[in-house]
């Protein structure tokens, strides 16, 4: 197997608490700026004596080992805060969805059995998570209080008044109570935590619930081993990364497995200046790019997809990019080279799980980098394919089957659901096999491909058809910018195939046309039998195209 130059897949993995990450860094780089928001700078060394007294606050108010804390927070240096000073005090991060519905949150809260949060004084968040606290009667669960962080004392001045003044409709009145608790009465205090004995490679320091686009989220429990092992993985890999020089652009959200790990956790690890966005929005961000001149650029394919059409892009700088790693979702070919051609950089498709925290492959960032591989397994890591049938038989190259992950990085268990983790994780004389529930196979070269989900494929007919082999030969096509394929129930072949279909701008495509585009590019059982065209396509908080959406509204018209 070809492995790149310079990386060695036996190299050293070492465990250790979690939260060190930050203080190695700030040992080395006091000084330097480890967050930029919106212009307000925080050091290293800031960052660090604000997670202490974040983490004696906490134990001040009963955190102890184990207890866990929810994080309701869109990317904000409060975010970088409590996450590290929950780890520090040994207590373990609930990763909440600011999105979700308040009927999602209290099935979260229940779960994992939180009684402390951290939030924002935004409606978008407060309003939904107040009301599972007990005064408020309306949730079933065992929250108990709030921390709430005011979002103008993270900007700079000026801009933290003018935010207050112009987005007071935005903001929740919040109760002076005993179940709320002001950021600064959290951090308020001698910074000095009692320590902690923590256990790497046992103790808990995350639960990351998956997506749940099927049934009910599980929660991934991710050890502080997993943690940092994985970001050194990721740093391995990005070997020619200067440690203390490179500005890391967070667009992604840090309660998101992958943001958590590639922009938060690795740009912490080498001492990076991270620059915190809250939400991804075109112009903001191909202007931040201009202007703050990132070299690292962690994101999602439809985010890549959206800046290379951007008509406008001619009048911006952002040449400064060197290596993007594209994760979340597969990465079409022609998204890929479109932004390579427009900005200069290596996009490296990477693979990965929730459950194994996250990144398990990635293509080379110099070398031979693939496309439409999710390239190599990461150092330390065994990708094997197993036989769809028995779930055992180790498959040989070129054959297809399951892919599944042995390596550190993989998950400890799934929290309270010892069903669900037999079911995914098997002993082997290697470690720990994490079945992914992906379809694919692995060249002479060692290089992984995904053909599709197991859950995605479409049985049409008694075949089996891939989504994503067919939004790859649809995107081939110029006039479009984004595509989802997916199953219909079908009375006579089982399933059918619908696509739907976002143009880009000033383009038109009729059904007709993409019939006879795609032609010579799919066989007759995987051409697409309805077609819908849409101004856009529904996504997730982390921007993935959402099939899961699409067919929610499908079933919804077929029951009204």
């Amino acid at each position: 197997m070809y492995y790149p130059h310079g990386i060695q897949w036996n190299a050293p993995l070492p465990e250790y608490p979690a939260h060190e990450m930050l203080f190695r860094a700030s040992a080395k780089y006091p000084r330097r700026a480890a967050l930029d928001f919106f212009d307000r700078v925080t050091t290293y060394a800031q960052l660090e004596d604000l997670v202490t007294h974040a983490a004696k606050g906490l134990q001040e108010l009963g955190v102890t080992k184990g207890t866990r804390v929810g994080l309701l927070l869109p990317n904000t240096p409060f975010y970088v805060i409590f996450y590290y000073a929950i780890l520090m005090v040994g207590g373990v991060v609930v990763n909440l969805n600011p999105l979700y519905a308040s009927r999602e949150l209290e099935h979260l809260i229940e779960d994992s059995g939180m009684e402390l949060a951290v939030t924002l004084d935004l409606k978008i968040t407060y309003d939904k998570i107040s009301k599972m606290l007990p005064d408020k009667k309306v949730g079933r669960t065992n929250l108990k209080r709030l921390i709430v962080c005011r979002l103008s004392d993270a900007l700079p001045p000026v801009k933290g008044f003018l935010f207050e003044l112009l987005k007071k409709d935005e903001l929740s009145f919040i109760p002076r109570d005993e179940h709320h608790i002001t950021y600064h009465t959290a951090i308020t205090n001698d910074g000095k935590p009692q320590a902690v004995d923590i256990n790497p490679h046992d103790d808990v320091a995350v639960l990351q619930y998956t997506g749940g686009t099927t049934g009910v989220p599980k929660a991934a429990m991710l050890t502080h081993a997993n943690l940092v092992v994985n970001a050194t993985q990721c740093r391995l890999w990005f070997a020619m990364a200067k440690e203390g020089e490179e500005v890391l652009l967070a667009v992604l959200p840090f309660f998101h497995v992958f943001a958590m790990t590639v922009a938060m956790n690795l740009g912490i690890l080498i001492g990076a200046t991270i620059v915190v966005v809250p939400r991804f929005e075109l112009k903001q961000v191909v202007h931040l790019i201009h202007r703050k001149k990132p070299t690292l650029f962690p994101a999602v394919p439809t985010i890549y997809a959206a800046i290379g059409n951007f008509r406008r892009l001619g009048d911006y700088d952002i040449s400064s990019v060197k290596y993007c790693i594209s994760g979340g979702a597969g990465l079409p070919i022609d998204i890929k080279r479109a932004f390579e051609a427009v900005t200069g950089c290596v996009v490296a498709e990477g693979y990965g799980l929730t459950e194994s925290s996250p990144v398990a492959t990635c293509n080379p960032l110099e070398g031979t980098n693939k496309a439409g591989s999710i390239g190599l397994p990461l150092p330390g890591t065994h990708i094997e394919i197993v036989s769809l049938e028995d779930k055992k038989t180790v498959l040989p190259m070129g054959e297809r089957g399951e892919v599944c992950i042995i390596g550190p990085q993989v998950m400890k268990a799934y929290w309270k659901n010892d069903a669900e983790t037999a079911d995914t994780l098997k002993p082997t004389d290697k470690g720990l096999r994490l079945h992914t529930g992906d379809v694919g196979y692995i060249d002479e070269d060692g290089y992984i491909y995904i053909v599709d989900r197991i859950k995605d494929m479409i049985l049409c007919g008694g075949y089996n058809v891939y989504p994503r082999n067919v939004e790859e030969a649809i995107y081939l096509h110029p006039s479009v910018a984004e595509c989802v394929v997916a199953g219909l129930p079908d009375p006579y072949r089982g399933q059918t195939v619908k696509a739907y279909i976002a143009l880009k701008p000033d383009t038109k495509l009729s059904r007709d046309e993409v019939m006879a585009f795609l032609e010579d590019k799919l066989s007759p059982i995987e051409m697409p039998k309805l077609i819908e065209f849409r101004d856009s396509l529904p996504k997730t908080m982390i921007g993935k195209l959402s099939r899961k959406a699409l067919l929610d509204e499908e079933l919804q018209k077929k029951t009204s």
